[in-house]
C-alpha cells in the first residue's frame, strides 16, 4: 500500500518594500481602466518589475503609459511617459530596458532617453492580440506572451521567441490568456503562467525548435489566475497570483513548498528576484504596493546579470 502524506506549504508573511508616491497618484478614467477595470478608478496599475545592472528597480504603469526607476535609497523618478500600456519588462545585457506594450507591441528603452522606441510593433504587417510579458534566454532571444482578451471562450493566445537575427517563431498558439514566463536553468523548459486557465505549463524546447509535450505543471483557483513567474536556482518557480492575496512557491516537481502572503491587497501580479539574492520583490497592482519577502533559494541570474 502507498504511504502518501501531504505536507501543507510554509506560509511566508511579506512586507511593504516601498508603494508609489502620492505625487504620482490621480485617480482617473482610462481606457485601459475601463476594458480591464470596469467601474474602477485607478491612479496606476503597477507591473514588470525589473533590476538594472546598478540595482535600480524599475516598475511599469500599465494604464498611464509610465516607466518608473526606484533607486536602492527607495526614491521614484518617472523615467518615461508616453502613449502606450506598458506591462512585462526585462533588461537585456546591453542595458537597454525592453517592454510588452499591450497597445504598441515589443518597445526598447535605452539609458537617458525618455521614452522608448518600435522593436517589433507587428507580426507581418498584422497587430498583436496584446502583449503582456517577456523574458530573455541565455543566447539574448527574446520570448513574449501575446494574450490580449483571450481565455477559456477563445484559447488563441501565443507565445513567441523573436531571435537575434530576428526571425520569430510561435511556440505556442493555444493558451487560454498566456501571461507570465521563465525559464530553468539551462534552457530546456519555459514556464508559463496562463492565467485564465489558473494554472502554470510547462514547455519543454528542443534543441530542433517549437515546443514538445506541453502540460500542466501546477493549477490553481480562483477569480483570477497566476501572472508573473520567477524561477530560482534550483529550478523553484515561484507564481504571483492575481486573486489569491500571495505568491506561490512551487519546486523542480510542481509541488507548492511556500505560500508568500501579502499584507496588503490580493492582487499580486508580477515579481522578480534581486539579482544576487533570495530576496524576492512582488507587485500588489491594485494598491500601487512593492512587497518584498526572502524565500529559500536565490534566484536564477538572468540574461542581463549573467
Amino acid at each position: 500500500m502507498w504511504n502518501l502524506t501531504f505536507t501543507p506549504p510554509e506560509i511566508i508573511d511579506a512586507a511593504v518594500l516601498t508603494r508609489l508616491p502620492d505625487r504620482f497618484r490621480e485617480a482617473r478614467k482610462t481606457a485601459w481602466g475601463d476594458a480591464n477595470k470596469p467601474g474602477q478608478l485607478l491612479d496606476s496599475f503597477l507591473e514588470g518589475p525589473s533590476f538594472d545592472r546598478d540595482g535600480n528597480l524599475w516598475v511599469t504603469d500599465i494604464p498611464n503609459g509610465r516607466i518608473f526607476r526606484i533607486d536602492t535609497a527607495l526614491n521614484w523618478t518617472l523615467a518615461a511617459q508616453y502613449d502606450g500600456w506598458p506591462n512585462g519588462s526585462a533588461f537585456h545585457r546591453d542595458g537597454s530596458l525592453w517592454i510588452a506594450d499591450y497597445r504598441r507591441g515589443i518597445l526598447r528603452l535605452e539609458p537617458g532617453a525618455d521614452a522608448p522606441a518600435p522593436v517589433l510593433p507587428h507580426r507581418n504587417s498584422e497587430s498583436f492580440r496584446g502583449i503582456n510579458d517577456l523574458t530573455f534566454d541565455s543566447q539574448g532571444r527574446l520570448l513574449f506572451t501575446d494574450q490580449g482578451q483571450t481565455g477559456m471562450q477563445d484559447p488563441t493566445g501565443h507565445v513567441y521567441r523573436l531571435d537575434t537575427d530576428g526571425r520569430l517563431e510561435a511556440l505556442i498558439r493555444n493558451a487560454p490568456s498566456p501571461n507570465g514566463l521563465a525559464l530553468n536553468a539551462d534552457g530546456s523548459a519555459l514556464y508559463l503562467a496562463v492565467t485564465r486557465a489558473n494554472a502554470v505549463w510547462r514547455a519543454p524546447l528542443p534543441a530542433t525548435g517549437g515546443t514538445a509535450k506541453v502540460g500542466q505543471f501546477q493549477t490553481f483557483f480562483g477569480t483570477s489566475g497566476p501572472d508573473g513567474l520567477a524561477v530560482d536556482v534550483h529550478s523553484g518557480v515561484a507564481v504571483g497570483h492575481a486573486s489569491l492575496r500571495g505568491a506561490f512557491v512551487l519546486n523542480a516537481h510542481g509541488e507548492i513548498t511556500h505560500y508568500v502572503r501579502s499584507p496588503v491587497g490580493a492582487t499580486l501580479t508580477n515579481l522578480a528576484y534581486r539579482p544576487g539574492t533570495r530576496e524576492l520583490i512582488m507587485v500588489e497592482s491594485q494598491t500601487g504596493t512593492l512587497l518584498t519577502a526572502t524565500l529559500p533559494h536565490e534566484g536564477l541570474p538572468l540574461f542581463s546579470h549573467a
